[in-house]
């Protein structure tokens, strides 16, 4: 069941162009217009070293997941909510934790993909190294996916429609994406911004990558943050849920 409803889950995302364009490419494309500006090809003194584009792909790993989680995850349970649908549910054999863990687990596909696609455009257009510890990275990725996701289903708990779901995810998207570097590299951003960045979960998601793909495993802060927002988002989003 669980699967079935994943499977419809991805096919009714799909047939949304605008939210699928933006969720499966915005991170690849933002790769490619860096990647097509020279001076972001050369290195960096300022990033020890490294070039912006091997500092951006990290970020678009963390948009993906931010745009999945805090756009479209909580607009979409928000309509189902608006609309009698999660009421409906409530009718037959499937239970509230299945609904909640297919549209998780489409999320989390929608995300894997896109991050596959940045990736590999950054490695074959612009030779940005692959993450020098792979597992450290998967571990870093589904760390940050379960910060940002039990943000986005808070959101989705208290969002009365599809359209207040997509507005506060919108609001949330912007500062948070900020401390995970969108607009300025983390490495670039004053000191206090920086250690505020380190306690929000894209922030804190953003660093863990990194250290992942320079062949390193996260660092106790990031880790110790981003199971504390799992912990208390999750919680709250759990206790909050309506379903009607």
């Amino acid at each position: 069941m669980l699967l079935r409803l994943t499977r419809t889950e991805l096919r009714l995302n799909l047939r949304e162009p605008v939210p699928a364009f933006l969720s499966l490419l915005a991170p690849t494309i933002l790769v490619v217009v860096l990647g097509s500006v020279p001076a972001l090809r050369e290195p960096s003194p300022d990033l020890g070293g490294r070039r912006v584009i091997d500092a951006y792909v990290g970020i678009a790993v963390a948009l993906s997941l931010a745009m999945v989680a805090l756009q479209v995850m909580p607009m979409v349970l928000a309509t189902y909510r608006e609309r009698g649908i999660l009421r409906r549910f409530a009718t037959t054999p499937v239970s509230p934790l299945v609904v909640l863990s297919a549209q998780v687990l489409a999320a989390l596909a929608t995300a894997v993909t896109a991050t596959l696609l940045a990736v590999a455009v950054g490695r074959i257009g612009y030779g940005v190294p692959l993450p020098a510890d792979p597992v450290a990275f998967v571990v870093a990725f589904l760390l940050c996916a379960a910060g940002v996701f039990a943000i986005g289903l808070l959101v989705a708990a208290v969002a009365p429609t599809g359209r207040a779901g997509n507005s506060i995810g919108t609001v949330l998207f912007f500062p948070l994406m900020f401390f995970a570097g969108l607009w300025t590299p983390r490495e670039l951003l004053p000191g206090i911004l920086a250690r505020i960045g380190d306690f929000t979960a894209l922030g804190a998601g953003e660093r863990a990558l990194h250290e992942a793909s320079a062949g390193n495993w996260p660092n106790l802060l990031s880790v110790t943050v981003l199971v504390a927002h799992v912990a208390v988002f999750g919680l709250a989003a759990a206790r909050l849920f309506r379903w009607r």
